[in-house]
C-alpha cells in the first residue's frame, strides 16, 4: 500500500479570483466541483497524473494573517524567461513580497490574497518539472520530515541534509516536494496543505491507520462528515487522505 501527492489545497476568501490567477499564471484551466471550490488543472492530462500536482482553491472565511509555511516555486529556463515570467505575473496581479530573503537570485511574489511564491532562476534539476518546480514546506527538522514523508508516500527521497529534504514522484516526473529548514514554528492552520490519494484498489482506512502508525495525528478542522480524512504530520502540518483513485 502507498499514497502519493496528487494536489494541494489552497484556502482563499475568493476561490474564483485566486483560482483564475493561478490558472493564468500556470497556463492551466479552471473548473469547479461545487460552490466554493475552484479546481486548477493542466490541460490535456487525466487526473491524477504524476506529471503535475493539481491545485484546489477552497473558499474560507478567514483572512491570511501570517507567512505561509507551504508555497510553490516556479521553474524557469533562462534569465530572460525568469524576467518575462515575473513581469507577466505582476501584470496578472502578483505583488513583490519580502519574507526576509535578502539578496537572492530568485524573486518572491505574492498572489492577490498574499500567498507567497517564488520564481526561481534557471536550475538544471527543474528543467523537466513543468511550470511548478517544487512544493516547498517550511519545517524545523528536515530529516524528521524526510523520515515521515518518505514512508507516507511512495515518492523517492532524492536528498536529505540538516537543512533540506527533497522527494519526487517514483515515476521521475513532475514537481519536487521539498522540506526547508526555516526559523519559527507553525502557529496557525496552514492555508495551503497537501492532499494524498491511495491507489485504486487500496484501502483508505488502512492507509490512514498506517500513517497514524508513522506518527500522523488526527485533526478536527470542523470538516464534519466528509469522504476524506484530515491528519497532521509530526510538525503539525495538516494534510488530507482522499479516497482511492
Amino acid at each position: 500500500m502507498a499514497t502519493r501527492l496528487v494536489q494541494i489545497a489552497m484556502d482563499a476568501r475568493d476561490d474564483s479570483a485566486v483560482g483564475r490567477f493561478w490558472a493564468e499564471a500556470l497556463g492551466w484551466s479552471v473548473s469547479s466541483e461545487g460552490p466554493g471550490v475552484t479546481n486548477v488543472e493542466p490541460v490535456g492530462l487525466v487526473y491524477p497524473d504524476p506529471v503535475a500536482v493539481y491545485i484546489d482553491v477552497v473558499a474560507v472565511p478567514e483572512p491570511k494573517t501570517v507567512k505561509n509555511r507551504v508555497h510553490l516555486d516556479f521553474a524557469t529556463t533562462s534569465a530572460a524567461h525568469q524576467a518575462d515570467l515575473v513581469s507577466r505575473l505582476r501584470d496578472l496581479g502578483a505583488t513583490p513580497a519580502d519574507v526576509g530573503q535578502g539578496d537572492v537570485p530568485w524573486t518572491v511574489l505574492a498572489d492577490p490574497e498574499g500567498n507567497e511564491f517564488c520564481v526561481l532562476e534557471p536550475r538544471s534539476n527543474y528543467q523537466d518539472t513543468g511550470p511548478i518546480a517544487a512544493v516547498v514546506v517550511d519545517c524545523v527538522d528536515p530529516r524528521a520530515m524526510a523520515a515521515f514523508w518518505g514512508e507516507a508516500m511512495d515518492w523517492t527521497l532524492h536528498e536529505v541534509t540538516d537543512d533540506h529534504a527533497v522527494l519526487r514522484s517514483a515515476k521521475g516526473v513532475g514537481p519536487y516536494l521539498e522540506f526547508l529548514r526555516t526559523p519559527g514554528v507553525k502557529t496557525v492552520k496552514n492555508r495551503i496543505h497537501l492532499d494524498l490519494r491511495p491507489y485504486l484498489g487500496d484501502d483508505q482506512a488502512a492507509e490512514v491507520a498506517r500513517l497514524r502508525a508513522l506518527g500522523a495525528t488526527d485533526v478536527d478542522l470542523g470538516q464534519g462528515d466528509v469522504p476524506w480524512t484530515v491528519l497532521a504530520d509530526p510538525e503539525g502540518n495538516e494534510f488530507c487522505v482522499l479516497t482511492p483513485r
